[in-house]
């Protein structure tokens, strides 16, 4: 793709804004919309769908989840954006184009049009796992205060929803209502079984909406499962430079990405999609077994190196992963998860050294803060079913236990916790301040994450007994 600039007289450095004003293609028309507009994105569905051999068929449009300044930035571009491959031989640059209209994510009519609109075909979420209100018992939690809130913003018809699912059941809604006809919604975030959990979601607002409209969606509405993958840290100050420098164009929101990639899919497209295979994507019959790779083996290290990693003093993936002691206990998981691990095809040597050298990429600053918000859901599918399938085999599950501690440690420690129960977990952690045992608090942290666990003494006992384990900061060199 050749590049488009248009020059500004108030710019802040003497050189042309990244524009489409230049671009000899027309923009492709929108039969993609996608909620949750953020690197992740689009270092990996718009790069996919940029890349297939029909891209001209399919524009995107994007929506932010909180605020609207990736919508107001990207709009200033007209969607184009720089996609900087980081390897340890150097930086490549590709301008990306797939993403057509960028928008701020209250604003639902815009997304209800888009929706309804016949040609509009797929719909992809990156809206984290929080977004799924999911409760510990795995099931979507309705009461949850913002789904109440939606629900009710719903039946009064009079505002509009302000989660992510509760817009795009409204969205659902003004295209049943416009007989647009079927779709495929695709979820695109680190859950297991992601596909039925977005429809579980999804259908569960809808129902207590309006059950006819979950019938329509149950009709209607293919979930595609996906295991997602490419490594997409924040874009820094120095990144626009080095785009500037190297691309000679200003680019406000360039993203950078490490060169590998991979996109699994299984599910059904009633009414099409883009060749994304041209750009690498798999689509299969049984996803469990890729899911579980990818959760376990790289969600997984991710978590405990952000957990332990903070709790050592580093702040990068790579800094963590090249303690000993963090190190050690990556492999001890590993080696866990991979006992647990059944297929012909997940050759999981192989994918372990290619982890190894994609963590070690010190060029692609991959902060723990990062990895380390949400732990109460992500361990839920990171650590849990690994512990759970160690002691169902008779083993003690100490590495995937340890993760757990960590975390434990890491919300004690820290001066702030970003997760979707936090003021459950800062509640747990005062126990022990109010004179309670350190079992208690362990417990009560515990059971946000899986009751079950949180009913077994042995595991309890064994996580209080690890809690402490990366206490001592690392020493510098």
């Amino acid at each position: 793709m050749s590049v488009g600039v248009q020059p500004e007289k108030a710019a802040a450095v003497d050189l042309p804004r990244l524009d489409r004003t230049l671009h000899p293609a027309a923009k492709a028309p929108i039969r993609i919309v996608h909620l949750g507009l953020g690197a992740f994105h689009r270092s990996h569905q718009a790069w996919y769908t940029h890349r297939a051999a029909d891209a001209a068929d399919w524009g995107i449009a994007a929506f932010t989840g909180r605020r609207p300044d990736a919508a107001l930035a990207l709009a200033e571009q007209d969607g184009l954006f720089t996609l900087v491959e980081r390897a340890d031989a150097g930086d490549s640059f590709e301008v990306v184009g797939s993403i057509v209209e960028a928008v701020d994510g209250a604003d639902v009519q815009r997304l209800a049009e888009l929706v309804s609109a016949p040609r509009t075909a797929v719909v992809t979420l990156t809206v984290t796992e929080a977004a799924y209100r999911l409760g510990a018992d795995g099931q979507p939690d309705r009461s949850a205060p913002d789904a109440v809130a939606d629900l009710a913003l719903l039946a009064s018809g009079s505002g509009n929803p302000t989660t992510p699912l509760g817009r795009l059941v409204f969205a659902l809604a003004a295209r049943r209502a416009a007989g647009a006809g079927p779709l495929a919604v695709v979820c695109c975030d680190n859950l297991a079984n992601n596909g039925t959990v977005a429809h579980n979601a999804v259908a569960g607002i809808a129902g207590a909406w309006d059950p006819l409209l979950a019938a329509w969606i149950d009709a209607n509405v293919s979930f595609v499962s996906t295991s997602v993958d490419r490594i997409t840290p924040r874009t820094t100050d120095a990144d626009l430079a080095a785009v500037a420098e190297s691309c000679g164009y200003r680019d406000t929101s360039p993203v950078v990405a490490e060169p590998f990639s991979n996109w699994v899919l299984s599910g059904d497209f009633p009414a099409g999609r883009p060749r994304w295979e041209d750009a690498g994507a798999v689509f299969v019959a049984d996803i469990e077994q890729y899911e579980n790779r990818k959760l376990w083996l790289l969600n997984g290290a991710h978590s405990l190196l952000a957990y332990a990693g903070r709790l050592r003093g580093h702040t990068t993936v790579a800094e963590a992963l090249a303690d000993p002691l963090c190190r050690k206990a990556v492999e001890e998981f590993w080696d866990e998860a991979e006992s647990n691990l059944h297929g012909p095809d997940l050759q999981i040597p192989a994918y372990r050294e290619a982890l190894l050298a994609r963590f070690g990429n010190a060029r692609i600053a991959h902060h723990l803060a990062q990895i380390a918000m949400d732990g109460s859901t992500k361990l839920r599918m990171r650590a849990v079913p690994v512990l759970q399938a160690e002691r169902a085999a008779g083993r003690s599950g100490a590495a995937a236990a340890l993760m757990i501690a960590a975390w434990m440690d890491f919300t004690a420690a820290a001066a702030t916790v970003h997760d979707a129960l936090g003021e459950s977990v800062a509640a747990a952690n005062r126990l022990r301040g109010l004179g309670g045992g350190g079992t208690e608090r362990t417990r009560a942290l515990l059971a946000l994450v899986d009751p079950a666990l949180a009913g077994d003494a042995v595991v309890v006992q064994l996580i209080e007994d690890l809690c402490g384990t990366f206490s001592e900061p690392a020493v510098s060199a």
